[in-house]
């Protein structure tokens, strides 16, 4: 198994997929490997897929996106390792998709929340709440990826492999040069110890090996200490992991004693319904957040305070 594992990792890096997905991807084939008690994949069919998304969907009570995930990371094995035509591959028990509102910070909630945070974690969290971002999109920004002159910041290899842009705050300019001078003094630090840089996508490095000694390449938000580089070993300088944003995010919460299951995504949920909730366009915050299908942004206006699904109680019109 563990050099079938190889392989799927090499064909997911020669398509500059993250190492996020590549974790993923290997640990649903794993899975899958593991329900057919270890029969090869190459000596399984469609059927046996199908068996496998039925399992997740009935007695594991996976989500859909979930089950969907799970599906193709399959088919990338088959397709691209394998190389082999599943054939119908559609005929499993779906699992139920379930329909939440989202937890939406009222603007003067958020300014709570925020003014309990300082330093590093109220500018991160000021990105997130003032560009839509996710936590890990944010912590993944590199110097290069933010444009003074055109106002904009690029978030790369978001959800989906994609890349897209959105606005840089005008409020927050100021913050975020300074974040930058103190990066930049720790990359010369770096260089100073023959730090090997900062970690860059596979198909990067091997294309500019020096690529990451590059101050444009370092992370807008560096972690303090230096970590090992999951694929190639070598020690470099990572960005901070999310799990010290998010704590401080809950405390943050609770003491602006705001009483929702809120934490970092809640930002990112404020940030599209206010714009919709000040009268943007759908399709325009649909970009800004990188949704593929508008029915995702959608479910923004069932928390608006005045929408299209709105409806005024008869009690208040009495």
């Amino acid at each position: 198994m563990s050099k079938l594992l190889e392989q799927v990792s090499d064909k997911i890096r020669l398509r500059h997929y993250s190492y996020r997905t590549e974790k993923t991807y290997k640990h649903w084939i794993k899975q899958y490997i593991l329900f057919h008690n270890k029969t090869h994949p190459e000596k399984l069919n469609g059927d046996a897929l199908n068996a496998y998304l039925t399992y997740l969907a009935k007695e594991k009570h996976v989500s859909a996106s979930t089950q969907n995930l799970a599906r193709n990371a399959v088919l990338f094995l088959y397709r691209h390792v394998i190389n082999k035509d599943l054939g119908d591959s559609k005929n499993f028990v779906i699992a139920k998709r379930s329909r939440k509102v989202p937890t939406v910070f009222s603007q003067d909630e958020a300014k709570k929340v925020i003014a309990q945070l300082e330093g590093r974690n109220a500018l991160v969290v000021k990105l997130l709440y003032g560009t839509g971002v996710r936590i890990s999109e944010c912590l993944q920004l590199r110097i290069k990826d933010v444009d003074f002159d055109q106002n904009l910041i690029v978030v790369r290899d978001g959800k989906g492999e994609q890349d897209r842009v959105t606005m840089l705050p005008e409020s927050l300019r100021d913050l975020i040069k300074y974040q930058m001078d103190r990066v930049a003094y720790l990359h010369e630090s770096d260089q100073k110890n023959d730090v090997p840089g900062a970690f860059i996508p596979y198909s990067i490095e091997n294309k500019y090996p020096n690529a990451g000694k590059e101050l444009g390449w370092y992370f807008l938000f560096p972690g303090k200490s230096l970590s090992k580089d999951p694929i190639s070993g070598i020690v470099r300088r990572h960005h901070v992991h999310e799990s010290n944003v998010q704590r401080a995010v809950k405390k943050a919460v609770r003491n602006a004693e705001i009483h929702k299951q809120a934490g970092c995504h809640t930002f990112r949920h404020s940030f599209a319904t206010h714009l919709l909730e000040n009268g943007y366009d759908i399709r325009s915050v649909q970009e800004l957040l990188g949704h593929k299908d508008v029915r995702t942004t959608m479910i923004y206006t069932h928390v608006m305070k005045k929408g299209p699904l709105a409806v005024k109680s008869p009690l208040d019109t009495v």
